[in-house]
């Protein structure tokens, strides 16, 4: 047995919850923040048997695409302020970042 730890954007969120669901997959959601753009993110809890992790990759990978998006940088704290361009720039977000991880036990009560 393994469990799958996918955090996706916000955006994406609903998308994967109905096609994890459409497949009989469990999981459960947590809000959770980025750290990198402090945006919404969703973290899906997923335990699944061993054969079937690899559809379940594929279905996150289906669900949450990676897209480009225009973000205010953040000023400086404590630097020099001369150097500091306050242009929006552009960077990727999206995708998932998954992690999938042996269980030892698994109990439901």
């Amino acid at each position: 047995m393994k469990l799958i730890m996918a955090v996706v954007q916000d955006k994406d969120s609903n998308k994967l919850s109905n096609a994890l669901r459409d497949h009989n997959f469990r999981s459960t959601k947590l809000a959770s923040t980025g750290g990198f753009l402090k945006s919404g993110n969703t973290t899906f809890i997923i335990g699944t048997e061993d054969i079937r992790v690899d559809k379940a990759l594929q279905v996150i990978k289906d669900n949450c695409q990676s897209r480009e998006q225009m973000v205010a940088p953040v000023s400086p704290m404590g630097g020099n302020a001369d150097s500091y361009v306050p242009y929006p720039i552009e960077v990727q977000v999206g995708g998932a970042t998954v992690f999938v991880m042996p269980v030892e036990q698994f109990h439901q009560f």
